[in-house]
Formats: C-alpha cells, structure tokens, sequence
C-alpha cells in the first residue's frame, strides 16, 4: 500500500508538532511520500511563516533593510531544528533567499520559500529524499497547472524514489520562475502526488478530525462525518467550508483515489473519507452546512416574462457585460431574481440596472443587500421526505426570515437566502434540526 500524506501549518508550527507528524509518518510503513506546508502559527497572535515573507519581501521591493526579517524568519526554522535535535545547516539557502530578494525574484517566489525551507527540514529528520516542487509540478505561461505534464514530471521523478519529501503550495514555469497555487495550495499539491504515483489513499492531515457538519465558530463542537463524496465536498467547499482546498479533489478524483481528512494532534481518530460514491448510508440526512455572507440580490418584474424567448439570457448578458459572475438565479412566472456578490456589483449597480431596462423593459426592478447564502448538502436528502419543509420549519421557530431558497435538480443541496444578521441563527437552527434532534 502507498499513502501520500499531506501535513498543514499548524501541524508543522515548532518542534513539538514535528515529533507527533514524526511519530504519524513512521507508526505505518505505507506513508510514503509526505507534502509539508510552512510552518503556522505557534500560538494565538503569532505569525504564519508564509505572512512574515511577504513582509519581509515586501520590505525588500521597497529598498529597505529587511535583514531583521528574515533573521526572524530564519529564527523559526532553526527554532524547530533544535528542539529536533538536528545538525542540518539552512545558512545556503538563506544566503540564495537574500539574494534573490534584493533582485526581486517575485511575490510568489517568497511565499514559495516556507514550503521549501520546511520541506528541507521534514527531509532531514525523516531520512527521506527531498524532492523540490519546482522541477515536478509545472505551470504554464499564463500561470494555469499544466496538470498532463506534472503528472508525467511526478510520476517520472518519484519512480526513483522509495519514499520523498515534495514542499506544498509552489512549482514552476517552463522558464523557472516559481509559482504558487493560491492559498492553502499544499492540498493540491498533495492531490498531485497521490495521483501520480497511483496512492491508494491521500491522507490530509489538520487541526480537525475530520470533515465538520458545520463551522466549530458557529456551532459549538460539531459532529464530524464518517465518509462524504468528492460531489458534496464540493458544493460545500464553494460555500465557504474551508477544510480542504476545492482544487485538490479533481486530480484525486480522476484516479478515484479517497482522501482521508485527520487530525495530527488526535491521530487515533479515523476521521473522515471523502469519496467518488459510496453505498454507506450517511449518519444524518444532511452532510454540511456552509455559507457565506455579502450578498445582494436584484429582483427584475415583469408581466408574461415566462412567454418572452430569450428573457433570461438578455438579462444574465447584462451581467456579462460589467464582468459580474451570478450566484443563483430562482425565477418565477413574472419574476426573477439574482444574487451577486455584493462587493462585485455595488460600484456598477447603476449600470447594470440600466442595461436591464435597455435589454428587457421590465416593469419594476428591486434590490436587496447584506444577503448570505447557505448550503445545506447531502446525498440523503434524495431519499428522505420533507427536507425543505423541515429547513422552513427550523427557520420560523428561530424567527429567521427566509428571502430565498433554491433546490438544485441533483437533490444534492438547497440554498436558503438570508439577512447577513441572521446567519448565524440560521445555521445553528438547521444544525440542531437535522443533527442534535433528527426529528
């Protein structure tokens, strides 16, 4: 059996971390190939890794002494080779760091550089082969995956190795300028890995035990999910839920390969599969809640809207025009509503109302804001009565007044529209519902 494992900032953030991730890695011989991410916050108040290097390059661009930075920096490293007990000198690539700095090798070469540097560090004190992110995963010119020529560099590469250390987050372009995926990449790269080298499970390794139902933020200790699939992780990860990187499923899911979610700081927990499908008939009707706030909707009137050919399209290429993507879009016979991310369209409002006008002469046009959105997921909602019906019934009793709600044709997820002051209350209404009294 072979196993990728994947390792975040906060498992990583000093030597303490290490030694459980250490302790991880060697309990099970098929942990094979591991993919750190920077070191993270050691406490409450402290400073990401990836943070104080794009201060520290920050402070570089502008001609200013950034060697106190980056001597901080380096203080965290070193911090973490010592509590290890290890002899591994980092002074040459700090040396190459400086200089690149000051030549202004780029933003994403300086976030890159916390991945590299503690992927240095995790080789050393595993024993395992340090493989460089930049000569196997491979961007294209206008900074896009090229995901076939990874996947032949990975594989080609990692054939030679029994088992290897590949830093997270970063690779390169044809030319050698380092890239970065956006934040959180390290999940991607870890999804890469498990592909390429045909892993019989990806293991991504957090601070939770597993896929949440819901927001620990919101709702107090939440239950955690057995298994869920790629497409509900998906819907949740597009609403806000932010255990995984959304990317990281596809290259997984092309192999069918299960990622596994788990805790480093709780490693006897299982933690939760995400799959392709699975038979396994899920703990609760429902698998997440998610949401987001800053929403705002533009509701356009008009009288036998549902007999004119082409109304909706007339009005969606309104928003085409500004360069406005559109969330969702519930319509009834003389109406039809769209949210948009309120932050998107405030400053083009004007314009757009106009070129509704223009594109369909409706005969009243509203509009809403501080609207959230919430996604409730799941595969068992398709065969389970009610659902919506038990959602509204949540809602009233809490008092939440309900602006929308949206059931795709999958089954698989409603979307409920409400007041951003009522989020919360609407989230922790639908959790206790479905999970704390499964009525």
């Amino acid at each position: 059996m072979k196993k990728v494992v994947k390792f975040g900032g906060s498992s990583l953030a000093n030597a303490e971390q290490f030694e459980k991730v250490g302790e991880i890695i060697r309990s099970e011989e098929s942990r094979r190939y591991v993919v750190p991410s920077a070191p993270g916050k050691r406490f409450s108040g402290d400073t990401k890794v990836t943070d104080m290097l794009y201060q520290c390059y920050a402070a570089a661009c502008e001609g200013a002494d950034f060697s106190e930075q980056l001597a901080a920096i380096k203080e965290r490293y070193y911090e973490i080779i010592r509590g290890l007990g290890l002899t591994l000198s980092l002074e040459e690539e700090f040396q190459q760091i400086e200089a690149d700095f000051k030549a202004q090798a780029g933003r994403e070469y300086a976030a890159s550089r916390g991945e590299f540097l503690n992927g240095k560090v995790m080789a050393a004190y595993l024993g395992y082969e340090f493989v460089d992110a930049a000569s196997v995963i491979r961007f294209d010119k206008n900074k896009n995956l090229d995901a076939e020529k990874t996947d032949k560099l990975l594989g080609k590469r990692l054939a030679k190795c029994e088992r290897a250390v590949i830093p997270g987050f970063y690779g390169a372009m044809e030319d050698g300028t380092v890239t970065t995926f956006s934040r959180g990449g390290s999940d991607v790269t870890g999804s890469l890995v498990a592909k390429a080298i045909r892993a019989d499970v990806y293991e991504n390794w957090t601070d939770v035990s597993g896929f949440l139902v819901t927001d620990p933020r919101i709702v107090e200790n939440p239950v955690a999910m057995d298994t869920i699939t790629y497409r509900e992780l998906r819907e949740l990860s597009y609403m806000g839920a932010t255990v995984l990187h959304e990317d990281a499923i596809f290259p997984v899911r092309k192999e069918g390969i299960p990622i596994n979610i788990r805790n480093t700081n709780r490693p006897e927990d299982k933690g939760t599969f995400i799959v392709e499908s699975t038979c396994k008939k899920p703990r609760y009707v429902i698998t997440g809640i998610a949401g987001k706030k800053g929403f705002c909707s533009i509701n356009i009137e008009k009288s036998m809207m549902n007999s004119e050919i082409g109304f909706g399209r007339k009005i969606l290429q309104v928003f085409e025009d500004q360069g406005i993507s559109f969330e969702h879009v519930p319509s009834g016979i003389d109406t039809m509503t769209v949210f948009v991310h309120q932050d998107e369209f405030e400053d083009k409002e004007q314009q757009v109302i106009a070129g509704i006008h223009r594109a369909v002469q409706p005969d009243f046009v509203e509009m809403e804001s501080d609207l959230a959105l919430i996604a409730v997921v799941g595969r068992g909602m398709k065969s389970q009565r009610g659902t919506a019906g038990r959602i509204f019934s949540a809602l009233a009793h809490a008092n939440v007044n309900v602006k929308m709600i949206d059931q795709g044709s999958s089954e698989l997820n409603i979307i409920i529209g409400v007041s951003n002051n009522e989020f919360e209350t609407a989230v922790k209404a639908i959790y206790d519902i479905f999970v704390l009294t499964q009525i």
